[in-house]
């Protein structure tokens, strides 16, 4: 499956699987996640910087209208890259960014949720992507070191502010989505979650319910399953293969099946590998499909 003409009358391959809401905001479910467009160890700039400026401007072209990136990916390098390809962006396109992560070097990170640093990061983030307001601000881990609500009342201060239209948070259970809610809203969670990794299922679940999008990173991680989690990674080939695809677009696919709140973001620095995962968004799996990916 692959896509290789832009869209036509209005309707775009990204616009397939359907549309998520992040508070007033409403976006193609088939978004982007510009962690890749970096060098090695999400480290420095990437080999080919306009290929990486050709990937973002593709995936607007294909109807992805949600690109996720964080201020620690380069770092800054993913942030000035976006503007580089998209600013002034196009209508309804939403850039999304994280703060939470001070970067030491390559595959190097150490978590920071003061106050004063994740509003500096803000700040920078604002400057790099050229933007007033950032339309969905997630704090990208949440710092044990420092009291949960010092950090969810800064970023709830940034709502006020005007800097932030909506907030997210990253790799959190229900019970601390619940204890950020009684401070700031939460539009969505970005926790790690794919076909062979379930860790966070319970998550999902609550997502769902409450109407908060889930967005899950490592679409097709190896999990911590073992010889459970290649068993299912070979009943994903044999699905794929059924339908024409590739094991990553049959992953893409079971999570837009798992959840209607799911909103993918597969990353990545090749003109080709996007139009191929933006294609996942056409595929539609069967009942009998999903039950073979139960387990």
């Amino acid at each position: 499956m692959s896509y290789t003409e832009s869209s036509t009358a209005g309707h775009t391959p990204a616009a397939e699987a359907g549309t998520v809401t992040l508070g007033d905001l409403t976006v193609n479910r088939m978004g982007y996640g510009a962690m890749r467009i970096t060098g090695q160890g999400v480290w420095g700039p990437p080999a080919d910087r306009a290929e990486a400026r050709r990937v973002l401007q593709r995936a607007v072209e294909l109807g992805v209208n949600f690109i996720d990136t964080a201020d620690s990916y380069g770092p800054n390098v993913s942030e000035e890259i976006i503007a580089e390809a998209l600013h002034p962006y196009a209508d309804g396109v939403v850039i999304a960014t994280k703060a939470g992560f001070e970067r030491t070097g390559p595959d190097k990170w150490i978590t920071n949720g003061r106050p004063d640093y994740l509003r500096a990061q803000l700040d920078g983030s604002l400057r790099r992507l050229k933007l007033d307001r950032i339309d969905l601000w997630q704090l990208h881990r949440i710092d044990t070191k420092v009291p949960e609500d010092e950090q969810f009342g800064a970023i709830a201060d940034f709502v006020r502010e005007g800097k932030v239209r909506h907030v997210g948070l990253s790799e959190v259970s229900v019970e601390q989505i619940e204890r950020a809610r009684r401070v700031v809203p939460i539009v969505s969670v970005q926790n790690r979650y794919n076909v062979t990794d379930r860790e966070w299922e319970r998550e999902v679940e609550y997502c769902e319910r409450e109407g908060i999008a889930f967005i899950p990173w490592y679409p097709l991680g190896a999990g911590k399953l073992g010889h459970k989690a290649a068993e299912l990674r070979e009943r994903l080939e044999r699905v794929a293969v059924r339908h024409g695809a590739t094991p990553m677009q049959a992953a893409l696919a079971w999570l837009f099946a798992r959840s209607p709140v799911m909103l993918n973001i597969p990353g990545t620095s090749k003109v080709k590998h996007l139009e191929e995962n933006v294609a996942a968004a056409a595929l539609s799996l069967t009942e009998e499909d999903m039950g073979a990916l139960e387990g």
